[in-house]
């Protein structure tokens, strides 16, 4: 994926809201973004210039989390009237809604499979839910303050979730169980995220850092102190390579996990950023501001998705923090500070690059095969 990246470009403007933009996410298919914002409106943003966007009205108050489904045919908000809406992302702006939490709802995520919502609110309680006529399934409630996000790991068995009681939670899907408590000292997450690979999670922190945590080991792996401000928002790259922040200093940046370092600075809004996005593909990232404005970034021109082979090895490989399509893994390092790291990683490195290399020897195998197959 590095090597086909090219400098990130702002490819357009989104301007439709009136308040501060809370969230945005991308569609599966990349043809949609959706921004939910604190005038109360969730937008529906159409990557084809010719169509115009889709203002839902619904909320009350502000609109605090929106996702896309991962079949991309719903939309999910949260907002700080207690309501979770469910929207249809088409013109006719249908949607269904419940009241999922006694005060604010700050969060909401799909699982993979789409079947199922995770909510977090500022009542400290962390609601799993159907999507399917949106039934209540259980709550967790361990946190002692506002919980500012909740995320299901990739396969769907754990859930992280990050709150003002300054600590982070990894619970169990399954045993309904708090299994780890990470604690953040100086500040508390305003967000937190699960790597593609499902083995770590990163904390945008109001520290002013980025800090990723092998959820395994619960040792902190990176610490980013790149920040002047707040961090609001995180979003990993989907091969997991890179890593875009979103901060009270007015910039977003985007971080190098493997090299361990910052890549780009991006000074493209007036205030704070408070969220960002890739796209599902890599190819495209989005941010959005206290300026009221959605930018939209072109990041490269063929992202090339992590090799078949690198993401079976991860199962082999439980602790291993980073896609296996990267074997270079060196001491990691920092522009302004030094960045933490696990000896794990160098305990691996020799492991990680005699599996891969097995594993194209085989394809190149499989490959010859096809060829004298198809010349026969």
């Amino acid at each position: 994926v590095a090597a086909g990246c090219l400098d990130p470009t702002l490819e357009r403007h989104f301007k439709g809201h009136r308040h501060t933009v809370t969230s945005v996410d991308f569609s599966c298919n990349n043809k949609q973004i959706a921004t939910g914002s604190v005038d109360s409106c969730v937008m529906i943003w159409n990557m084809k210039p010719q169509m115009r966007a889709y203002r839902f009205d619904g909320h009350k108050e502000a609109v605090t989390s929106v996702q896309f489904s991962p079949s991309g045919h719903l939309v999910a908000s949260t907002s700080r009237d207690k309501t979770v809406r469910l929207w249809v992302p088409s013109m006719k702006a249908e949607s269904t809604v419940f009241r999922a939490h006694t005060a604010t709802v700050r969060c909401v995520n799909f699982s993979s499979d789409g079947q199922t919502l995770v909510t977090a609110s500022d009542d400290k309680t962390i609601k799993l839910w159907t999507v399917h006529r949106q039934k209540f399934l259980f709550s967790l409630s361990q946190h002692m303050n506002w919980v500012r996000c909740a995320k299901f790991s990739p396969d769907g068995r754990l859930i992280v979730s990050s709150s003002d009681d300054k600590t982070i939670k990894l619970w169990d899907r399954n045993s309904r169980e708090c299994i780890h408590s990470f604690t953040e000292h100086a500040g508390y997450a305003n967000y937190v995220d699960f790597h593609p690979s499902g083995t770590c999670i990163a904390a945008a922190s109001t520290d002013h850092s980025v800090k990723v945590w092998d959820i395994r080991s619960h040792k902190m792996l990176q610490h980013y102190p790149v920040h002047s401000g707040a961090v609001n928002g995180l979003s990993f790259h989907p091969a997991g390579n890179f890593l875009i922040t979103a901060s009270s200093d007015s910039t977003a940046k985007i971080l190098d996990l493997v090299e361990g370092k910052l890549l780009y600075t991006l000074h493209g809004h007036q205030g704070p950023v408070t969220c960002v996005a890739f796209s599902r593909t890599g190819g495209y990232f989005s941010s959005g501001g206290s300026d009221e404005q959605v930018n939209h970034y072109c990041h490269s021109d063929s992202v090339q998705p992590p090799l078949t082979c690198s993401l079976s090895l991860i199962h082999l490989l439980p602790a291993s923090p980073f896609p296996l399509s990267c074997p270079n893994l060196h001491p990691l390092r920092s522009p302004s500070s030094s960045i933490q790291t696990v000896s794990i990683l160098e305990q691996r490195l020799t492991l990680t690059e005699d599996k891969l290399k097995e594993c194209l020897e085989n394809q190149v195998e499989i490959g010859l095969h096809l060829q004298n197959r198809d010349e026969a």
